[in-house]
């Protein structure tokens, strides 16, 4: 998952008001209320007026300014110094001058709820200097949402993938939202979202992703109001790639798994469902973290103390509450499970050894899967996942999908 501190920092830009104005340099520098220079008949004298009009985005004394867009502008001019610096420690903002002089903005996203101040200057064709100050608050964390989102930029996933976005606020405004997220796939496939809840938002095609499909991604919530005085701050395009397609079955009549790969089978293997007692779910799960070693704890799942594992090899996740297919190194050798009965606590077991080392089963799955992969359990007595149980949307039909979307 994008952490919303490494990628997805971005803000109000509909509150980024322009400052323009043709000021005139003076011995304090100029001011975004500049005006120009008077003669003593109270006309502007025009020989020391500069034509170069420079914007500052985010007006002086405002608040709310974009992380994203907030910038410096000139018009009949070219920039010739820009200064940006945090209010008060004096700590100089980077940025990049345009080749032709005529806009600059900062090199990396600004801080939210951080104080700044732009200072400008600017020549017009004859020489003359134009300058504009202002100092400024980007908008602060308690007025804006950011989504959380998967999967990553850059990255090649299993055709099951969803998009999926979680928000760190409730949205009370879900159309306005989701119609500022586009995704759209190099295969043609229409793309729909739909909502879990008013935190989570995630878009799938009616089937799978076809596979080597480019899939692009385009959010575009700065400045979007997603509740009463809540605005987006995320402005950025993410582009992943799908790759093969493989779907397994766990065939839990059988305890046996069908590894298919481009409608192709490419293994068959034996495997331990959940116990009687501990049945694991039926239905369409995605693969959606894998662990070469995890700790896990019956505590964390709510069965008490029955179990506390520090190397669980080869882990796989495929819900939120706890399911994963993962290799199993403590079965009885001298009765292994696999393909015989269901030992689990739920979990879809494949034989391994301790240390996640060696030529094992697991570990053959566990190198020939990518996040995004699907596994599907079948003819198990329990229910079907939920679809929001993970990132399990599969398992709604279409017509249940598209009732959820909010455009």
């Amino acid at each position: 998952m994008t952490t919303p501190d490494t990628t997805v920092r971005r803000t109000l830009g509909a509150c980024a008001v322009l400052v323009v104005g043709a000021l005139t340099l003076t011995a304090c520098g100029g001011s975004a209320n500049a005006k120009v220079d008077e003669g003593k008949n109270g006309k502007e004298v025009g020989a020391k007026t500069s034509t170069a009009k420079i914007a500052i985005s985010a007006k002086d004394g405002s608040t709310g300014a974009s992380i994203n867009t907030t910038g410096v502008k000139v018009s009949d001019g070219r920039l010739t110094d820009v200064k940006m610096t945090v209010a008060g420690s004096g700590q100089v903002v980077a940025g990049t001058l345009a080749a032709d002089g005529s806009s600059w903005k900062p090199k990396e996203q600004l801080e939210r709820g951080t104080k700044y101040q732009i200072s400008a200057t600017a020549k017009d064709s004859n020489g003359k200097t134009s300058a504009a100050n202002s100092i400024f608050t980007t908008v602060t964390s308690s007025n804006s949402f950011i989504g959380t989102y998967t999967p990553d930029n850059g990255t090649t996933v299993g055709v099951g993938m969803p998009v999926s976005f979680t928000f760190d606020k409730v949205i009370g405004d879900k159309k306005a939202v989701q119609s500022h997220i586009t995704v759209t796939s190099s295969s043609g496939q229409q793309v729909v979202g739909h909502w879990f809840g008013a935190q989570r938002l995630d878009f799938r095609p009616e089937e799978y992703w076809k596979a080597g499909s480019k899939v692009t991604m385009k959010i575009d919530l700065d400045g979007v109001e997603g509740a009463n005085g809540v605005y987006g701050v995320q402005k950025k395009t993410v582009t992943f790639t799908i790759g093969r397609s493989q779907v397994s079955t766990v065939d839990v009549d059988t305890e046996m798994m069908t590894v298919v790969r481009d409608g192709k089978v490419l293994r068959n293997q034996p495997i331990s469902s959940g116990s009687p007692e501990h049945t694991t779910y039926n239905g369409q799960m995605v693969i959606s973290e894998k662990f070469v070693q995890t700790r896990m704890n019956s505590q964390t799942v709510g069965l008490g103390g029955e179990y506390d594992i520090p190397d669980v090899p080869h882990a796989m996740r495929l819900t939120t509450s706890g399911t994963f297919i993962h290799g199993n190194y403590w079965y009885n050798k001298g009765n292994p499970p696999f393909g015989r009965e269901g030992t689990s606590h739920g979990c879809v077991g494949l034989a391994d050894v301790q240390g996640a080392q060696g030529d094992t089963p697991a570990k053959w799955f566990y190198d020939n899967s990518l996040i995004g992969d699907v596994v599907i359990v079948k003819n198990s007595p329990d229910k079907t996942v939920a679809p929001d149980n993970g990132l399990n949307g599969w398992n709604m039909s279409w017509a249940e999908w598209t009732a959820g979307s909010a455009s």
